[in-house]
């Protein structure tokens, strides 16, 4: 199975973006965020998912729609 972090890695790659991608593990870190439940996905400052790894095409249209708000 597939972690959050390898799955945003690898859509990142796969789109050449330029991102960087930061695990955040501490508890303090985390709910800065508002995260009840994790996994997390914050994008841009925009929480994207909680309590689930989404799939590769959920992360890659994410990115997308963040990109063309940039």
């Amino acid at each position: 199975m597939q972690t959050l972090e390898q799955i945003v890695h690898k859509v990142v790659q796969e789109m050449t973006l330029e991102a960087e991608v930061i695990k955040v593990t501490e508890y303090p870190e985390i709910m800065k965020y508002n995260i009840m439940s994790t996994p997390g996905l914050v994008i841009n400052e925009k929480i994207v998912s909680t309590g689930r790894i989404p799939t590769p095409a959920e992360v890659t249209t994410w990115l997308a729609d963040a990109m063309e708000k940039a």
